[in-house]
């Protein structure tokens, strides 16, 4: 059974090697990202392991199973990238790994509202140069604050228990109510009254035709002057040309993205040497209330461990006939 997984990272390599050990799958590694220009590296293989930023439109589904290939192994819980109608038509099977560590970005989605509020990075690098004054970076406490949680899955609870750990009122917004947010005291409401209620709000759902650019304009408009928005799910839940307006006029107060709506030709590549040419996240990175962390909430040696073994075993698995984590069969 020969695999092949694109957009693969040093840290990819090292943890499906670990996961491996003596299964008796031949796995090859490829950095380059999935494309209809790279999709024909793949022939050959009977399954395709790809991650979130490659391309699984119909184009390039036609072109891997021309080439052999019968499944498609997402290393991510989302499967908004894959075109599963064309999937289905060309009979392959698509699995994904539905949960790995909620706690790596729930832990990364806290990490950027404690930076953020108390203006860590701009006190780095003040004291890398010298200077200790302190003008400029007074944050709030925390304590008593109300927190938004869009979302309700795996990750937003395990981020909701970690704000009720900080004294937080929780909010939440999900089609589907969460007990557990429920026990936490969490009040269940329509979006539109979270956005005016919250000072910290807190993106956790999946991206559908139904929440792409859920925060845009108008929904910013309603948000309390100065609050906080932070996104570790995915880029299209906003319309960020409109966080720059909100940003601007002071109505967003900070915001923390761990996720851009055009990452795919940005992210996971060191471009430290090049012009950026993405004149929207130029302006984005231009603000000192804005950290913009490389889709990296992912990245603990846990969540990265459970990709590869949840991964190998959707392989395995479906290769003895007995497929799980589904997206499609």
């Amino acid at each position: 059974m020969r695999a092949l997984l694109f957009s693969c990272q040093h840290y990819d390599q090292e943890s499906f090697a670990r996961a491996a050990n003596d299964s008796a799958l031949d796995l090859h590694y490829q950095p380059a990202r999935l494309t209809l220009d790279t999709a024909a590296l793949a022939h050959g293989f009977d399954a395709v392991c790809a991650f979130i930023n490659d391309e699984l439109d119909a184009q390039v589904l036609e072109c891997l199973a021309s080439g052999g290939t019968r499944l498609i192994a997402l290393r991510s819980a989302g499967y908004n990238h894959v075109d599963l109608a064309a999937a289905q038509r060309l009979g392959l099977t698509v699995v994904r790994v539905p949960a790995y560590s909620p706690h790596a970005v729930a832990e990364h989605a806290v990490a950027l509202i404690l930076a953020l509020n108390r203006r860590l990075h701009r006190a780095y690098n003040r004291t890398r140069e010298g200077d200790f004054t302190l003008h400029g970076l007074t944050g709030f406490d925390l304590h008593g604050k109300t927190v938004g949680v869009v979302g309700t899955g795996q990750i937003g609870a395990a981020f909701a228990r970690i704000m009720a750990g900080f004294g937080c009122q929780l909010l939440a917004y999900d089609p589907h109510p969460n007990p557990e947010l429920l026990a936490l005291g969490a009040r269940y409401l329509e979006l539109p009254q979270l956005l005016r209620e919250a000072r910290i709000i807190s993106l956790h759902c999946p991206l559908t035709e139904h929440t792409r650019h859920l925060i845009n304009a108008r929904s910013l408009a309603s948000l309390q002057p100065g609050a906080m928005l932070i996104n570790t799910g995915r880029g299209a839940l906003v319309d960020t040309p409109a966080l720059i307006d909100a940003l601007k006029s002071g109505q967003l107060g900070y915001l923390g993205l761990d996720v851009y709506e055009e990452e795919a030709q940005l992210f996971f590549e060191d471009r430290s040497d090049q012009p950026l040419q993405d004149d929207v996240l130029a302006r984005l990175l231009t603000f000192p209330n804005v950290i913009v962390t490389a889709h990296q909430a992912f990245l603990t040696r846990e969540a990265l461990d459970a990709i590869a073994t949840t991964t190998l075993d959707n392989i395995t698995r479906w290769a003895a006939g007995n497929p799980q984590n589904l997206v499609i069969k």
